[in-house]
C-alpha cells in the first residue's frame, strides 16, 4: 500500500484544515487507517483511527470534538477534518495503514505497516 498525504498548511488558531491521504496498491477497504502526528522535539503521537469496516473510530483525547476522521473507500482516501485548531496542534501529520485482521484499529504507531510521507500543519497564535 502506498500512501500520499496532503492538505497541510499554515492556519491561524481557531481555523480549520482538511488533510487527505490517498492510498494505492491494494484493497483499501480491507485496511485500518490511522493519523499520527509528530511535533518538533516530541515523540510521535496517535491522533485518530478508523477501522476497515467503518464501524469503530478512535480519537486522542486532545483532539476529541475538534477533529473528525472519515474514509471514502470508492476514492481510496481517508480524511482528517481539523477544526478549532490550536498552536499545540502544530506538527507533521502522517497517515498510516495496516491490514484489518482484527476488528479494532490499533492506536500504536508500531502496529501500522504502511506510512505516508507526512504533511506539515502549522497553527499560529
Amino acid at each position: 500500500v502506498q500512501l500520499q498525504a496532503s492538505g497541510g498548511g499554515l492556519v491561524q488558531a481557531g481555523g480549520s484544515l482538511r488533510l487527505s491521504c490517498a492510498a494505492s496498491g491494494r484493497a483499501f477497504s480491507n485496511y485500518h487507517m490511522g493519523w499520527f502526528r509528530q511535533a518538533p522535539g516530541k515523540e510521535r503521537e496517535f491522533v485518530a483511527a478508523f477501522n476497515w469496516s467503518g464501524g469503530r473510530i478512535y480519537y486522542a483525547e486532545s483532539v476529541q470534538g475538534r477533529f473528525s476522521i472519515s474514509r471514502d473507500n470508492a476514492k481510496n482516501t481517508v480524511y482528517l477534518q481539523m477544526n478549532s485548531l490550536k498552536p499545540e496542534d502544530t506538527a507533521v501529520y502522517y497517515c498510516a495503514a495496516v491490514f484489518g485482521e482484527s476488528y479494532l484499529p490499533p492506536k500504536l504507531g508500531d502496529q501500522y505497516d504502511y506510512w505516508g510521507q507526512g504533511t506539515q500543519v502549522t497553527v499560529s497564535s
